[in-house]
């Protein structure tokens, strides 16, 4: 049994028992889109207590808004079989309506209803479908088979009371017609424009953080985070990036588009599967260009942008409150956006310290894509990519041949002295001029004994012992 079939049995379920059942929601849209569903939700007449006592397997999910998930088999397992494999679930939810949002984005109560009533309190005509599965009938009180026919996102009934409801709808009318590659509504976009400063009342920065962490990860990213800037959305939620429209990229005079132009085509360009720290980290490249700009007589400059840069890419993760490893990604990709376009010329151990990094693949692609929409070589990229085949992860990332605790069993004090020994021998082992514990160990006595601890990598182990 997959899902779909799962789905099915919890409407014929209901059903036998005397309540009216649908499938609802998303599902209806996918469905009639010719994609397959993530999930499968059922809205019901029948009251969560009673959803509870027709299913043996449920958890309360919110049972005060009438919603209980119904656990079927496990995936790929017969009912009479073990494993640890995730159960098929299917969300039922009462048919409702909600009486008001003092919050923003949650209701304060609800009533139970009737389906048309469940219907018109959703969010946008294409999500506000209920099909029946048994029948084969799609139920449509609100006209989303017409708007999704047209290409239209459109809010039900009053955009300005849909979004008032639940901010956080405002972000999602653009995640979905990114996703879907629909026109916003003229009403429905009116409605955002004038309500977009007020997305962050009652919604979270990991709420918003969601929203883009699904649509940058689409392929036409570029035209919803456009989409963003248009609505006004992007001043309420990155205020950061608005700076960056407008501001001349290229040579003076010349017709080369604004840093904004370039920074989508940038997200164009990163293929179709990008990670989101990756497309992130794509949108706030150059967040650090327009506090770094001076201009000399034939052309502009934009020194030091990629660590100003990297500063406020910190900042914005920060108030996204992504996760710790999502922000050192992005922040990583962000100050070395630059750094490989000299690899050509880079002492080896620095080019290696970088290829080792986990995150080399996303920075590679975003040196691709950057380099591509300024119309540059991508050959750096090429070079990275063919060491990256030749040298072995031995090449690149060695174990240590000194240690602290062996810097400290020769009578050295651990403080900052340590340090500086230490990358001084990993800078030598790297580039390959020291390769043994005990040519390590010279080149320690060799810094101690000059002092020129403080450029390490120049000085030359004596012979192997």
């Amino acid at each position: 049994m997959n899902e779909r079939d799962f789905a099915i049995e919890v409407v014929r379920r209901l059903r036998e028992a005397g309540y009216q059942a649908l499938w609802a929601g998303g599902c209806v849209r996918d469905e009639l889109l010719g994609l397959v569903p993530k999930d499968y939700d059922v809205a019901s007449d029948a009251r969560p207590e009673v959803v509870r006592q027709l299913f043996p397997r449920t958890v309360a999910v919110g049972m005060s808004f009438g919603v209980v998930e119904v656990l079927g088999p496990r995936v790929g397992e017969r009912a009479q079989t073990g494993g640890s494999a995730s159960p098929l679930r299917v969300q039922v939810a009462t048919f409702r309506s909600d009486v008001s949002y003092s919050d923003g984005r949650h209701p304060d109560a609800v009533v139970f209803s009737s389906a048309r009533e469940d219907a018109l309190r959703r969010d946008f005509t294409i999500n506000g479908m209920f099909f029946d599965p048994i029948e084969n009938r799609l139920i449509d009180y609100v006209g989303g088979q017409e708007d999704l026919r047209n290409r239209l996102l459109r809010a039900i009934g009053d955009p300005a009371t849909r979004f008032t409801e639940d901010k956080l709808r405002m972000l999602r009318a653009v995640r979905i017609s990114t996703r879907f590659d629909l026109t916003i509504e003229p009403a429905t976009a009116s409605a955002i424009r004038r309500m977009a400063s007020q997305i962050s009342t009652g919604v979270s920065g990991e709420r918003i953080a969601e929203e883009l962490r699904q649509l940058l990860v689409y392929p036409q990213r570029h035209r919803g985070v456009n989409l963003l800037f248009d609505l006004g959305l992007a001043v309420a939620i990155l205020p950061e990036v608005v700076s960056m429209k407008g501001l001349p990229q290229g040579l003076p005079g010349a017709p080369t588009g604004d840093l904004w132009d370039h920074v989508l085509r940038v997200l164009e360009l990163l293929g179709p599967r990008p990670s989101f720290s990756l497309a992130f980290a794509a949108l706030l490249h150059d967040v650090g260009k327009p506090r770094t700009m001076a201009r000399t007589p034939d052309r502009y400059t934009f020194y030091d942008h990629e660590h100003v840069g990297a500063d406020l890419a910190r900042d914005i993760c920060d108030r996204l409150k992504l996760s710790g490893a999502e922000r050192e990604r992005v922040v990583w990709l962000v100050k070395k956006h630059q750094f490989l376009c000299a690899a050509r010329q880079m002492r080896t151990y620095k080019l290696k310290m970088t290829l080792a990094h986990p995150g080399i693949r996303d920075l590679l692609a975003l040196h691709r894509a950057d380099a591509a929409a300024s119309g540059r070589s991508t050959d750096h990229v090429e070079y990275c990519e063919r060491l990256l085949e030749e040298w072995s992860e031995a090449d690149l990332n060695p174990p240590p041949l000194l240690g602290g605790h062996d810097l400290t069993r020769r009578g050295l004090v651990p403080g900052p002295l340590f340090k500086r020994l230490l990358d001084a021998v990993r800078e030598a082992q790297l580039e390959g001029t020291v390769k043994t514990v005990a040519e390590a160990q010279h080149l320690v006595d060799r810094l101690l004994e000059t002092g020129s601890h403080q450029n390490p990598t120049e000085q030359q182990p004596p012979p192997s012992e």
